[in-house]
């Protein structure tokens, strides 16, 4: 499905009951090999590596590293993925690793620690060295450097009309070239799906790297992680299920459920004026197994 992806209203009386307008932003059907927010993330990279194999990070359940390992099989390009865990190694490979080793992925586990320093030139070289992936276009986790970010200044610019453009984040990428895409009078709502306070950080850096500056319209509410990333509870999962059965729509438990119930709850509380615009990003569909 070329670009721009479609934009469709959904009545729900959660929100409007408040006089909010929800859309949802059908991103999850834009390229069946890259779902989602992954094609505009990982197609400048793709376009960037120029044929040599791609290198990447990910933990064992990373959306990211089966988009890389599907994209780079529909386009004949070698893929890498560093998993995080060198546990791992000697245990069945779970679903969505066996999906990145089905479509051609070579997986190379490290321990944590060194995972964790990752981005330190030395380690990086290291990794590169014992993965056999010396000259590989390197990644990072999550896909987001600057021309991810820059590929998903359009988001943004397609969702003109819509008050709020809300999206949920891991790496924060998606949302630092969102926002650089709205006009002065919208804003971005990004919902963290893991813990810790380091995403606003990471999206101000990455903003400076893509375009030169920051944006200030944008802000994060953290309290829907519902224990970290590849965490759900029971509650979300029916909430999940509630919402697939009211609309129809197929919702992904680690991003998107997690979006549509603090987007629910913001609504209850009164975040969002009577008579707005509401736009929730659709980033991914569920992964079978």
């Amino acid at each position: 499905m070329p670009l721009p992806s479609p934009l469709q209203e959904t009545r729900d009386e959660r929100f409007t009951s408040h006089d909010v307008r929800l859309l949802l932003k059908r991103d999850d059907l834009i390229d069946p090999s890259l779902i989602g927010n992954k094609y505009r993330k990982l197609t400048p990279n793709l376009e960037a590596a120029s044929g040599r194999p791609i290198l990447t990070f990910g933990g064992a359940y990373s959306n990211h590293l089966r988009a890389t390992a599907t994209a780079g099989a529909a386009r004949s390009i070698p893929t890498i993925g560093v998993v995080r865990g060198d546990e791992l190694a000697a245990r069945p490979l779970n679903p969505s690793l066996a999906h990145c080793a089905a479509h051609g992925m070579r997986l190379h586990f490290v321990d944590r620690a060194t995972y964790r320093r990752k981005s330190d030139p030395a380690t990086l070289a290291r990794i590169l060295r014992e993965a056999g992936a010396d000259g590989a276009y390197v990644v990072p986790e999550g896909g987001s450097n600057a021309a991810a970010v820059r590929g998903c200044r359009a988001l943004g610019e397609e969702l003109a009309g819509v008050d709020v453009a809300a999206i949920a984040c891991g790496t924060g990428g998606t949302l630092a070239g969102l926002s650089a895409g709205l006009a002065p009078h919208q804003r971005a709502l990004g919902i963290p799906v893991l813990k810790g306070d380091f995403l606003a950080d990471e999206i101000r850096t990455l903003q400076r790297e893509a375009f030169g500056r920051e944006f200030a319209n944008w802000r994060l509410d953290p309290r829907f992680h519902f224990g970290g990333y590849a965490r759900t509870t029971p509650e979300l999962e029916d909430f999940a299920r509630d919402f697939e059965d009211r609309h129809g729509l197929p919702v992904e438990r680690l991003y998107v459920a997690k979006l549509l119930y603090g987007l629910v709850a913001l609504t209850r509380e009164g975040a969002f004026p009577r008579g707005t615009t509401l736009a929730a990003v659709i980033t991914g569909t569920p992964f079978p197994g």
